[in-house]
């Protein structure tokens, strides 16, 4: 069974079609990435997946199933970082992991080991509200990291990291494909795209 099936995906807002009839899969250990121009709905596209919005007409099916976000199972089995996650204000930067990571039937082990890796353990006792941009898309990244998941759902994770940071991403996504886990990412950097991308999902062409 695929890790995720997106199945005739129509959204519209208003007169604008968004998103008109998508259709693909991605298995287990399957890196795939969605490509397209400014406002041909990647964005969007992941919402829907992640359930955060519902499309108008098709499904998205989870593991066989259709999924919501408000579904515990969807929270145990699916990672996300969009470009709208939020973070426990009057939390810091670790207690903010270990919460997630023991939240989703995890343990807190990985935690220091994500930290050092998203260059975030000088950081560990910060406030979110005291971190920069860069910092800040490096937590929603460790978030991901920390907690179980069989499929990740990243929207443009090179946001924001320099050199080594994409360097970095390429590589650890690379992991997340060898221990089985289905990815689906959008991206503008053609770099990473090329360096892990097992399958394409074009919008806008």
């Amino acid at each position: 069974m695929e890790a995720l099936a997106v199945q005739g995906l129509s959204r519209r807002f208003g007169s604008l079609v968004v998103l008109d009839e998508v259709s693909f899969t991605v298995g287990a250990g399957r890196i795939a990435v969605v490509t397209g121009p400014n406002g041909s709905g990647k964005t969007t596209l992941l919402r829907c997946v992640v359930g955060a919005d519902r499309p108008d007409a098709g499904e998205v099916l989870v593991d066989g199933r259709r999924a919501y976000e408000t579904d515990a199972w969807v929270r145990a089995y699916v990672a996300a970082a969009l470009d709208d996650i939020d973070f426990f204000p009057d939390l810091s930067v670790v207690e903010h992991l270990e919460l997630l990571a023991h939240a989703h039937g995890g343990s807190a082990d990985p935690v220091p080991e994500v930290l050092a890796e998203l260059g975030l353990d000088r950081a560990r006792d910060q406030l979110p509200a005291t971190l920069s941009s860069g910092q800040r898309r490096r937590l929603a990244l460790a978030s991901c990291f920390v907690r179980p998941r069989r499929l990740l759902v990243l929207d443009e994770p090179e946001q924001r990291l320099d050199v080594r940071g994409r360097a970095w991403l390429a590589d650890r996504l690379r992991a997340e494909r060898d221990a089985g886990t289905a990815v689906l990412m959008a991206s503008h950097d053609a770099e990473l795209v090329d360096a892990v991308t097992d399958d394409r999902i074009e919008l806008g062409a």
